[in-house]
């Protein structure tokens, strides 16, 4: 691959032209299914200061993506391949919509845009997402608020039933 890897979830992109394949996201899905916390991104940015961020992003099924919202940005998510759902969250962590995400033909949502900061996670229902996702930077890790609510990744039970739980409130709540 044309990437720096940064730790074991970042690749960055080490040329100005970026493209990638249907080669590059099975070499994706070996490398998340080999990570503790079961995700990977590629960063089509070059430096977390870019004013765009584009990013690859495989998830595998079961991983726990805590609940969180974006200060001051925006986000939007293209599905390439797989299944998920999408949580969307009051500040005090009651789902109030969940979108039902998949490629096109698939009779999913394919795309979804937030301008607001509003709690959300995925729930992977598939052995693999892929998605490619794009906000606005730079990126300040502050800027990024976890719910409190939801447990944190250190506690891997309790990510466990509440990604369970709420894999049982969507499926009741699917748009």
């Amino acid at each position: 691959m044309r990437f720096q890897r940064l730790n074991d979830e970042v690749l960055v992109a080490t040329e100005p032209l970026v493209w990638i394949g249907e080669e590059e996201i099975a070499e994706l899905k070996t490398l998340a299914a080999a990570n503790l916390r079961r995700r990977i991104r590629i960063c089509a940015h070059s430096e977390p200061k870019d004013r765009l961020h584009e990013m690859l992003i495989v998830h595998v099924e079961g991983a726990y993506i805590r609940p969180h919202k974006h200060l001051g940005k925006s986000e939007s998510v293209h599905v390439i391949e797989g299944e998920a759902d999408a949580v969307f969250f009051d500040d005090a962590g009651t789902p109030e919509k969940v979108l039902a995400l998949g490629p096109y033909g698939s009779a999913r949502r394919l795309y979804y845009r937030l301008d607001e900061p509003v709690y959300h996670t995925l729930l992977v229902n598939s052995e693999f997402f892929v998605m490619h996702e794009v906000t606005n930077g730079p990126f300040w890790r502050e800027e990024t608020v976890f719910a409190p609510w939801a447990p944190a990744e250190a506690d891997g039970q309790a990510c466990e039933r509440f990604r369970l739980e709420l894999s049982r409130l969507a499926r009741g709540a699917r748009r």
